[in-house]
């Protein structure tokens, strides 16, 4: 009896703030289990840097989440480069300084934060839609990068914390909206990888009852393998909420 050997399709990611810190981890441990990496950020030398690191399965595309138009550019190159995205990472985020008081922030810092963690979001969320829904086989998975924060504010949050609340309003509409098309839409939050923006934990943060602490931090190869996982799992199912955080830092409890 003859057996002829079913082609396997390469499966497609998409990770946006694929230049540098989470995003980059994430981007690569896509690259070593055998996906196409379609790499967005806003910093071309950062994406075509990972790009090498991953070989010619990678695609660089400079965007800007929070501009509609330059996400639709990012979806329409990986289609025209890969034909179909399965996996979206949405990962690029922003935040105002965190010395400023609410009071102080300027309508400008409030909306750029919007813009980019929230809008940015929709709209990648938008146009993967309309790419999953159509494609065979239909459907995939998108993965939003949330926080902590989703769940609990650091002093002087108030916009990054806002929008991140806001994304998990998002996770959990295109969720309930993506099951007609076999999308799976989840979310994960993370606290205290370590990278080069979180650097600063090590000497400390301020804390909410007024104290200066360091705060533990993790290797972000945990977000890259949790990441993994997550869009490892068949469309029939789906880890909604998966928080990784460094075990020691200040959450659980009261502090």
């Amino acid at each position: 009896m003859e057996f002829i050997e079913e082609e396997r399709t390469m499966k497609v990611a998409v990770v946006t703030g694929a230049g540098s810190g989470i995003g980059k981890a994430v981007a690569q441990a896509f690259g070593r289990d055998g996906y196409a990496v379609v790499l967005a950020g806003r910093r071309a030398d950062a994406l075509e840097t990972v790009a090498r690191s991953i070989g010619s399965n990678a695609l660089a595309v400079p965007t800007d989440v929070s501009d509609p138009a330059s996400v639709a550019k990012l979806f329409a190159a990986a289609k025209a480069k890969f034909g179909r995205v399965d996996v979206v990472f949405n990962n690029a985020g922003t935040g105002a300084p965190g010395t400023i008081l609410l009071e102080d922030l300027t309508i400008e810092q409030w909306q750029n934060v919007v813009n980019v963690n929230l809008s940015g979001v929709f709209y990648c969320m938008q146009e993967a839609f309309r790419i999953m829904k159509a494609q065979m086989p239909r459907g995939g998975r998108i993965i939003n990068n949330g926080s902590i924060s989703a769940h609990a504010p650091r002093p002087n949050s108030a916009p990054y914390t806002s929008t991140k609340h806001a994304v998990t309003g998002l996770t959990n509409s295109g969720s309930l909206d993506g099951r007609k098309y076999d999308i799976a839409v989840c979310q994960i939050d993370i606290g205290n990888a370590g990278t080069d923006m979180t650097e600063k934990m090590k000497s400390g943060m301020p804390q909410a009852n007024g104290t200066v602490a360091p705060e533990p931090t993790m290797d972000f190869e945990n977000v890259a393998r949790t990441v993994l996982y997550m869009a490892s799992l068949p469309l029939e199912a789906n880890a909604q909420f998966v928080t990784v955080m460094a075990t020691k830092m200040p959450f659980i409890g009261r502090g």
